[in-house]
């Protein structure tokens, strides 16, 4: 027989969201280097409980990776 999983038995991470720690007043999109992170290998928007980005910081981040898409600094889909 399978046992049962405890919700004690999953530890719970806290991901702290990183321009919240270094106090970001607005999120570039011309910093290409710091927007990619956020990307998956797909170029796709990772969510904010993947991430660990607060949910104002992943509004102003989707913003900024679709003007850097917009303006081809970035691009849409993996060749």
């Amino acid at each position: 027989m399978r046992q049962q999983k405890r919700q004690s038995d999953f530890q719970v991470r806290n991901k702290k969201c990183n321009f919240c720690k270094e106090k970001v007043v607005a999120i570039d999109y011309k910093d290409v280097a710091t927007i990619s992170k956020y990307l998956n290998r797909w170029n796709k928007i990772q969510p904010g409980s993947r991430s660990g980005v607060c949910a104002k910081h992943q509004r102003w981040l989707t913003v900024a990776i679709k003007r850097a898409r917009f303006l081809a600094l970035m691009p849409y889909t993996v060749k």
